[in-house]
C-alpha cells in the first residue's frame, strides 16, 4: 500500500551545494517530484527542464525554472538545444555544483513479436541514446563546477523482463553504464548515482499501454522514491534501490538465481500483471 512519507533533514545536506539542476522529463512523475522536493530544500536553485511538455508548478512561488522544449528521441534536437542550455547555465546557473537528472524514459509492454518496432526503437533512443548524449555534453561544465550524474534506471535492470524485454534491457544498460561512468570519474569533481525504483505511482503504466495501473495498491509514491534518492545522494551512495521489498527482490534475483530461472519467474509475474 502507498503510505504517507515526508522529507527530513537527512535529504537536505547535499542540496545546499547545488546551484543548478538539469532534469529531463520534469513535467510529470518522478522528474516533476524531483523539482518539487529539491525546491522545498533549496529555493534559490536554478532548474532547467528538457522535455516536449513544459512543467507546471502553480503552487511553487519563486521557483526558478527554465524550460527547453526538446524531443529527446531526436539526436538533432538535443544538438540544437544544448548550446542554449549551456549558455543559460553560464549566465544563470551559478558556480556551485550541478545535478543532472536523466529521468526521461518509457516502456513498451507485450510480447516482443506483437510490439510496434518503431515504438521500440523510439524507446531505445530515449532510454539510452539521449541519456548518454546529454551526459556527454554536460560533463565539461560539470567537471569544472562539480556535480552528480543521477540516472533513473529500474528494478527491471537486475533481471531479464519478458513482456518488457527491450525496456528491461535499456534499464540494465543504464545501471551498468552509470556505475562504470562513476568509476571513470574517480578523482574528479563529478560522481554518479543510479536510481532503481520499483512500481511507482506515475504515468509509466499508461505509457506502456495500460488503461490504468495494474498495481494500484503496490509500490511507492514518487515522493517516497525521491526522498530515498536524496538521502542516498546526501550519503554519497553510488546505487539506490528504493523500497524494502524492491531491495529484497533485487538482491535475491541477482545473487541466488540463474538467469534462465529468474527470466521464467519474471515472465510469469509480468503475464499475470497483464491479466489483472
Amino acid at each position: 500500500m502507498f503510505r504517507n512519507y515526508s522529507m527530513t533533514s537527512g535529504s537536505a545536506a547535499y542540496v545546499h551545494k547545488i546551484t543548478a539542476v538539469v532534469v529531463t522529463g520534469g513535467s510529470s512523475g518522478i522528474g516533476k517530484t524531483f523539482i518539487e522536493q529539491i525546491f522545498k530544500l533549496g529555493s534559490e536553485i536554478q532548474f532547467c527542464n528538457l522535455s516536449r511538455k513544459k512543467p507546471e508548478f502553480p503552487a511553487l512561488t519563486g521557483l526558478k525554472l527554465e524550460h527547453f522544449p526538446c524531443d529527446l528521441t531526436d539526436k538533432s534536437q538535443i544538438e540544437v538545444v544544448f548550446p542554449e542550455l549551456d549558455a543559460f547555465l553560464a549566465q544563470h546557473g551559478g558556480d556551485g555544483e550541478i545535478l543532472l537528472i536523466n529521468n526521461s524514459g518509457f516502456g513498451c509492454y507485450g510480447s516482443a513479436q506483437d510490439l510496434e518496432i518503431g515504438r521500440e526503437l523510439e524507446m531505445l533512443s530515449l532510454n539510452i541514446n539521449a541519456l548518454v548524449h546529454l551526459t556527454g555534453l554536460m560533463l565539461p561544465r560539470m567537471l569544472k563546477q562539480g556535480g552528480v550524474v543521477l540516472d533513473v534506471a529500474s528494478t527491471a535492470a537486475f533481471q531479464p523482463t519478458p513482456q518488457l524485454s527491450a525496456y528491461g534491457a535499456t534499464k540494465a544498460f543504464v545501471l551498468h553504464w552509470n556505475l562504470a561512468l562513476g568509476d571513470d570519474l574517480k578523482g574528479t569533481k563529478v560522481r554518479t548515482l543510479c536510481l532503481c525504483p520499483g512500481p511507482t505511482a506515475t504515468n509509466f503504466f499508461k505509457a506502456a499501454g495500460f488503461d490504468e495501473s495494474p498495481l494500484p495498491n503496490f509500490g511507492q509514491t514518487a515522493e517516497q522514491v525521491v526522498d530515498e534518492t536524496l538521502r542516498a545522494l546526501n550519503k554519497g551512495k553510488r546505487l539506490v534501490v528504493t523500497g524494502f521489498s524492491n531491495k529484497l527482490i533485487a538482491f535475491f534475483s541477482s545473487r541466488f538465481l540463474s538467469k534462465p530461472m529468474v527470466t521464467g519467474i519474471s515472465g510469469w509475474i509480468l503475464r499475470k500483471v497483464r491479466q489483472q
